[in-house]
């Protein structure tokens, strides 16, 4: 699989890269452990370098599932985790990114990974109580210190990143991005591209919505996060079905999937962009990881673009609670 630079300072991932924490966080389909290193162990098999967790999932235990299925692959692989909440009996409990906070949540992660060093620690969410300042001096210490290596914001907005960047270079920005997502075009995009900050879209297939597995009468399980996002709701997907017909139109012309559309679409957007899909099935890493051998020209992108400019999409990504924790 081709590479892909974030940043300038030398963080090399694959193309497409992998985010864990529909494993076993999340979502009602989590696997066991040992079916987690399997898929974990099969996309480093097909050419993936790059893998997310945040100690946030599971609570913790994500990492150590991460952790233990690269032990044995620690230097063929990428390895980024989050600090950035609190964490109360076992659930986020509002934002906390004080310096004595990200250093302990550092040396947890250390210990469940397993590793001397984080290679891409991120800011989960920006903390209004505590300067952008001095989580990036921190997170600067930590470099300097040796266990980590490159540093990452998450959902953060246009000045949070600028004034972070001024402290200790931002190697990549992790944040919603998709076909039916599309507001860091406005800003965001912009600005990484003139600071050259790499771009990570999690849920880059819209949480499974533009594969085609969902429809207004999908049932969603109490367990599943997705059962309270507006987008999710039976009137708002029966709407969104339109982003997965057009998808279904493209990929027929590529002998293509409707999710390889839309990971090959982000990858054409710009250079320094990497999707990370999760899936907790073998069959669906296979078809994600086709995706980066999708071609897709220039018109092609451009009609794909123009087609979807004309959709509106139904209800907001997030209740209105967790909006506000983002800032974009």
């Amino acid at each position: 699989m081709e590479k892909r630079k974030l940043g300038s300072q030398g963080l090399e991932v694959s193309a497409l890269g992998f985010g864990c924490m529909g494993l076993n966080f999340g979502y009602a389909s989590s696997i066991s452990k040992e079916e987690s290193v399997r898929i974990i162990r099969a996309a480093v098999d097909k050419g993936i370098t790059f893998f997310d967790t945040a100690e946030v999932y599971g609570a913790y235990t994500n990492e150590e599932i991460v952790g233990e299925a690269l032990a044995p692959l620690r230097n063929e692989v990428v390895i980024a985790t989050k600090f950035g909440f609190n964490i109360v009996d076992g659930k986020m409990a509002g934002v906390n990114s004080r310096p004595e906070q990200i250093r302990k949540a550092v040396e947890g992660s250390l210990n469940r990974l397993g590793v001397e060093a984080i290679d891409l620690l991120y800011q989960h969410r920006v903390d209004p109580n505590v300067p952008i300042e001095d989580v990036a001096g921190t997170v600067k210490e930590l470099v300097a210190e040796g266990k980590v290596k490159y540093f990452g914001l998450s959902e953060a907005g246009l000045e949070t990143i600028r004034r972070a960047n001024a402290v200790f270079p931002v190697s990549a920005l992790q944040s919603e991005y998709s076909l039916w997502y599309r507001k860091p075009e406005a800003e965001i995009i912009p600005i990484l591209e003139e600071l050259n900050i790499g771009l990570v879209p999690y849920s880059p297939l819209g949480k499974g919505f533009l594969t085609g597995a969902f429809n207004e009468n999908t049932k969603i399980a109490d367990n599943d996060f997705r059962v309270n996002s507006p987008r999710f709701k039976e009137e708002s997907r029966a709407a969104n079905l339109a982003f997965v017909d057009l998808l279904k139109s493209f990929a027929t012309q590529k002998n293509a999937t409707p999710a390889q559309i839309a990971l090959a679409w982000l990858l054409a957007q710009k250079p320094f962009i990497a999707p990370i899909p999760g899936t907790t099935k073998l069959q669906r890493l296979e078809e994600n990881v086709v995706a980066a051998t999708v071609t897709l020209t220039q018109n092609d992108v451009e009609n794909i673009t123009e087609a979807a400019n004309k959709l509106e999409v139904a209800g907001g990504r997030y209740t209105e609670a967790i909006e506000k924790m983002t800032g974009i």
